[in-house]
């Protein structure tokens, strides 16, 4: 791993975490648990990212809040909050009213580094959705799946194998392997 690399951590956000959310994700306190242990090691090379529901649907987005409803609200909502653990860190965060959330803000966020670990929810939605356009971008992706969370245990082990089909760009690892990596 090389001596820049950025973790960012995908959507550790209020609507995923709670259980009574309709977007709660099983296992999120799990995949909390490890991404607590790896941002310490990243030091000042940390970006947390944050979904959000744009002003003003458009296209395919229309139907998609006509089913989610709930989720039509401000960037500010408490819905949309990061997650305790990781409020007022410190770290850039991204808001982004797409499931990637590779563009003009992350990149700037990275501070030239061509290497992410990637760690976050949804496996099978959000980070997915980065880690594959992050690695169209020519940037190497680590995907530490014990620091990733699907909707069910099957997507999570989908979306990493999909994710897996991209190597050498995209590698799918653990966090203990991350952590080895930059010691």
């Amino acid at each position: 791993m090389t001596d820049d690399a950025t973790l960012v951590v995908v959507d550790m956000q209020q609507v995923f975490g709670d259980p009574a959310s309709a977007w709660f994700t099983p296992r999120f306190a799990e995949a909390e648990a490890a991404i607590a242990g790896l941002v310490p090691a990243f030091g000042d090379r940390v970006v947390f990212t944050r979904f959000s529901a744009p002003e003003r649907p458009e296209g395919a987005w229309v139907p998609y809040y006509e089913q989610w409803p709930f989720a039509l609200v401000p960037a500010d909502d408490p819905i949309y909050d990061l997650v305790l653990a990781f409020r007022d860190t410190g770290h850039a965060v991204v808001t982004e009213p797409t499931f990637g959330k590779w563009g003009p803000s992350l990149r700037e966020a990275l501070r030239g580094s061509a290497e992410v670990v990637l760690a976050g929810v949804s496996t099978d939605c959000c980070v997915l959705s980065t880690a594959l356009g992050a690695a169209d971008a020519g940037v190497h992706i680590r995907v530490a799946a014990d620091a990733c969370a699907g909707l069910s245990d099957d997507d999570h082990r989908r979306a990493l194998d999909a994710m897996a089909l991209y190597a050498p760009l995209i590698e799918i690892t653990d966090t203990a392997a991350v952590l080895d990596g930059l010691r």
